[in-house]
């Protein structure tokens, strides 16, 4: 495919820079979860509750999730080696601010930081992939990337039970101190300017609604999980984030050069892949938080041990994101995907019949190949997605496919969790019981807590099936950039 150039013509080395990229890319995704098993710590040293100890997983996605969409600007705007520069600059201040933290508030400070430098460098690395491979080479570009994105926050709950019960909470965030200045270090040699910028004035209204409208909806899905579904909080956000986000979209959809352009819904390969991507995302991150909860607390396991047993599944992710990427470049999609959400699927059924007596190796082999089905169908629906979209629209359709699987996932793990709470409320036995027998009383609980268990992934299976009859709409070659048309981009067609 002949030598690589960036913008200015100058020649540069293509591996090195994704090498650049895929670390520190690692590090910033993988900071995603390496909370989850380390709440408890955290309550305990700070003394918080735990609705005040998960903003540091919700405030840290209300933010990643606020800049998603402006990072379509900032890529269109920026030089993209400065850019990269400086979002990693954001985050290596945000994980320090983290790992000195003398109080709660400055740990969630640092949280949010990092997030800002998250939303800013994760759709980055899915843009520039994109734009420096040929489409007949992007499967198994984005498989690479798939290693990062996929395997990254898999392995986040095993690490951080480890570090948790070898280590102190702050080596959570002191690991990823030099890994991140490396990598800044490294870029001022072997990062490029790949991506061409122009003058675009930034849409403050856009923003803002924007920002109301996502961060309301992230926020609404997030506590649902927590304070139910007819929690006032919850329905307020909720409401207030459909409307902004209906007034956002309206306004994108008018504008002469949008903030974020949903042209790329004329897409119906791209739409296809949007849905796909987001329900595989969903049923990933709601399985990650509700297997170890069901290892903890029916089997009594501890942080670590509860994180390694999807370990096996994580390593399986992160061997099939590349072969995968391999294969749609000579396969296509289609069948991929299919295999994929049948795996997948299958994996999930028998969870519906989980009981306190099922061994831990089913748990760990019925892990293993549901996340073997993901990596099936994570990156070719991605990138068939993207094949479908001409350059000038490559950032715009990632920071929408980002955005939409951001509160996907939110909304996933709030109805897996809000249907477990749900199931476990209603048929948990009464009060009275636990004084005049209290052996029955914890039988009968954890009876009534396995149902809540077998309830999600109840619901989890109807979304697998779901996302596998849209398999049958992936199309195996998708024709590049034909399907959105010319009227809306600057030029259409394939740079």
């Amino acid at each position: 495919m002949g030598n690589a150039v960036d913008v200015d013509g100058k020649p540069y080395n293509r591996w090195l820079m994704i090498a650049v990229l895929l670390v520190g890319t690692f590090g910033t995704v993988l900071n995603q979860t390496i909370l989850s098993t380390a709440f408890p710590t955290l309550m305990k040293a700070f003394d918080v509750s735990t609705s005040t100890v998960q903003w540091l997983t919700t405030g840290f996605m209300l933010v990643n999730g606020i800049m998603i969409p402006i990072s379509a600007w900032m890529v269109t705007v920026f030089k993209s080696k400065p850019l990269y520069i400086t979002a990693l600059t954001i985050f290596l201040i945000g994980t320090i601010t983290c790992w000195v933290a003398p109080s709660f508030s400055v740990l969630l400070t640092g949280r949010l930081i990092q997030a800002v430098g998250v939303g800013i460098s994760m759709p980055m690395l899915q843009t520039l992939m994109l734009t420096i491979f040929p489409p007949e080479k992007r499967g198994a570009a984005m498989g690479i990337a798939g290693i990062v994105i996929g395997l990254a926050p898999a392995i986040g709950p095993t690490l951080s039970g480890w570090i948790i019960d070898n280590y102190n909470w702050r080596d959570l965030f002191g690991m990823l101190v030099p890994i991140t200045a490396a990598v800044i270090i490294a870029s001022f040699w072997l990062m490029k300017n790949v991506l061409k910028t122009r003058k675009e004035p930034l849409d403050y209204l856009s923003v803002a609604l924007s920002t109301i409208g996502f961060g309301s909806l992230l926020y609404g899905f997030s506590t649902a999980g927590n304070d139910g579904w007819g929690s006032t909080v919850v329905i307020s956000t909720l409401v207030v984030g459909v409307v902004f986000v209906g007034l956002f979209i309206w306004r994108q959809m008018t504008m002469k050069d949008p903030f974020l352009n949903f042209h790329v819904f004329k897409s119906g390969q791209f739409t296809v892949s949007v849905i796909l991507s987001s329900a595989v995302s969903m049923a990933m991150l709601g399985a990650e938080m509700v297997i170890p909860l069901y290892l903890q607390i029916v089997k009594g396991m501890s942080a670590f041990d509860s994180g390694l047993t999807l370990l096996v599944g994580a390593l399986m992710m992160g061997i099939m994101s590349p072969i995968t990427g391999t294969a749609f470049d000579r396969y296509g999609a289609r069948r991929l995907t299919m295999i994929g959400m049948t795996l997948l699927t299958l994996g999930t059924i028998p969870f519906m019949w989980i009981t306190r007596n099922t061994a831990t190796s089913f748990i760990v082999i019925l892990y293993a190949i549901r996340m073997f089905g993901i990596g099936m169908v994570m990156m070719p629906a991605t990138t068939a997605g993207m094949n479908s979209l001409p350059l000038s629209l490559m950032s715009h359709g990632t920071a929408v496919n980002n955005t939409i699987r951001q509160v996907a996932s939110s909304v996933g793990t709030a109805i897996l969790m809000s249907v477990l709470s749900d199931v476990t409320k209603a048929q948990k036995p009464a009060h009275h019981l636990l004084t005049t027998n209290p052996l029955s009383y914890g039988d009968k609980f954890i009876n009534a807590t396995i149902n809540g268990y077998q309830a999600a992934f109840v619901v989890s299976v109807i979304f697998c099936i779901g996302a596998l009859i849209v398999t049958f709409f992936v199309k195996n070659k998708t024709a590049h950039s034909v399907e959105v048309t010319a009227s809306t981009t600057d030029n259409g067609g394939e740079a």
